[in-house]
């Protein structure tokens, strides 16, 4: 007979440690789907200023739509590995690791801005 850490998904983080307290699992868990939310706005944003075309420099709206586009694609794979690396910081009692989706957000929503910026300048 298995345990029931074996059935979960991804067993690479249920087989460490021991069950936390719940309120940190789910904690956790509304954060990873925060970061999906966020995901799907970039993607919505970036797919809004293209369709919408602005009256802004048709290369840098472009641009700029892709950068939201493409980091609207990629954040949640970074949510889900940052997901895993806490889990598995709960269930082993470590301290929890540092979180890199913000940084990576913050450095996306300022070359966006700057894009958008330069737009309306050269348009």
């Amino acid at each position: 007979m298995s345990r029931p850490d074996e059935q979960r998904f991804p067993a690479s983080v249920f087989r460490v440690g021991s069950e936390p307290d719940a309120r940190f699992t789910l904690a956790n868990e509304r954060t990873f789907l925060a970061w999906i939310r966020t995901a799907l706005a970039l993607v919505a944003g970036g797919v809004a200023l293209e369709t919408l075309g602005l009256d802004l420099h048709p290369g840098l709206r472009l641009a700029a739509s892709l950068v939201l586009i493409v980091a609207g694609t990629a954040l949640p794979l970074i949510a889900w590995a940052g997901w895993m690396r806490v889990e598995r910081a709960l269930r082993s009692g470590s301290p929890l690791p540092s979180s890199i989706v913000g940084v990576v957000l913050a450095v996306v929503v300022a070359v966006v801005g700057a894009l958008v910026l330069l737009g309306v300048l050269l348009r």
